[in-house]
């Protein structure tokens, strides 16, 4: 099975940074050992240093708000799920039992962390180049996708402008919340008018609007 997601990544990991890279702290908490957790912190550097020189010179005609607006898309959580996704990596990872039952194989932010500690994990293995074969096959080419940089950058904005162009309600959020304080879970339902349009959650009330905003964006795609 690693050899199968190596060939799909099209990068060399040695086989225990490959184990580390697809281990959750779930995982690691219920069977002991460590996570991917510091591989993730390298991999996010790793990949907006590469992207970042990327864009920098295949858009010389960008100013540095403009850069800074691509960037954040294509390397922002739901990019890196799309990614992610396109390779079935859900099915490669070592989760708890908890996230086993909630569908963790399926979260945007856990497929997206594994992602990055991916890279991080392609780069301890043999340097930059090696990380940014994995940046190349299944990243840069989200940049040609114009529409979903968008989305991904700001989807609350994409969201209302959609709206707009279909003659519906601007969109709005109704949010609830649970757990203490220092483990708050948010949750929004965004609406056009009466309609409810998708959900989402988070520990901000602006990731769970966000993808609530995601989540509407996937629904009008499908009407």
């Amino acid at each position: 099975m690693s050899d199968e997601l190596l060939g799909r990544l099209g990068a060399e990991i040695s086989p225990e940074l490959l184990k580390l890279a697809l281990t959750h702290s779930s995982f690691a908490y219920e069977n002991g050992g460590s996570d991917n957790e510091r591989l993730e912190f390298l991999g996010d550097s790793v990949l907006g240093y590469l992207v970042a020189s990327h864009i920098f010179t295949a858009h010389q005609e960008l100013s540095e708000g403009e850069l800074t607006k691509l960037k954040n898309g294509v390397v922002s959580a739901q990019a890196l799920a799309v990614a992610a996704n396109r390779i079935d990596l859900g099915k490669y990872l070592f989760l708890g039992k908890g996230e086993e039952q909630t569908e963790g194989r399926r979260k945007e932010n856990i497929l997206a962390d594994a992602f990055e500690a991916l890279i991080g994990a392609a780069y301890i293995h043999s340097g930059l180049e090696n990380a940014g074969k994995i940046i190349t096959a299944h990243i840069l080419p989200l940049l040609d996708d114009s529409d979903a940089l968008r989305e991904f950058a700001d989807p609350k904005t994409s969201l209302a402008v959609k709206l707009k162009k279909l003659n519906r309600e601007e969109p709005t959020y109704e949010m609830s919340e649970s757990g203490p304080e220092h483990e708050r879970v948010y949750f929004a339902t965004c609406f056009s008018g009466k309609l409810s349009l998708g959900s989402g959650s988070g520990r901000t009330k602006r990731k769970a609007e966000t993808d609530a905003a995601l989540s509407a964006l996937r629904t009008l795609s499908e009407l």
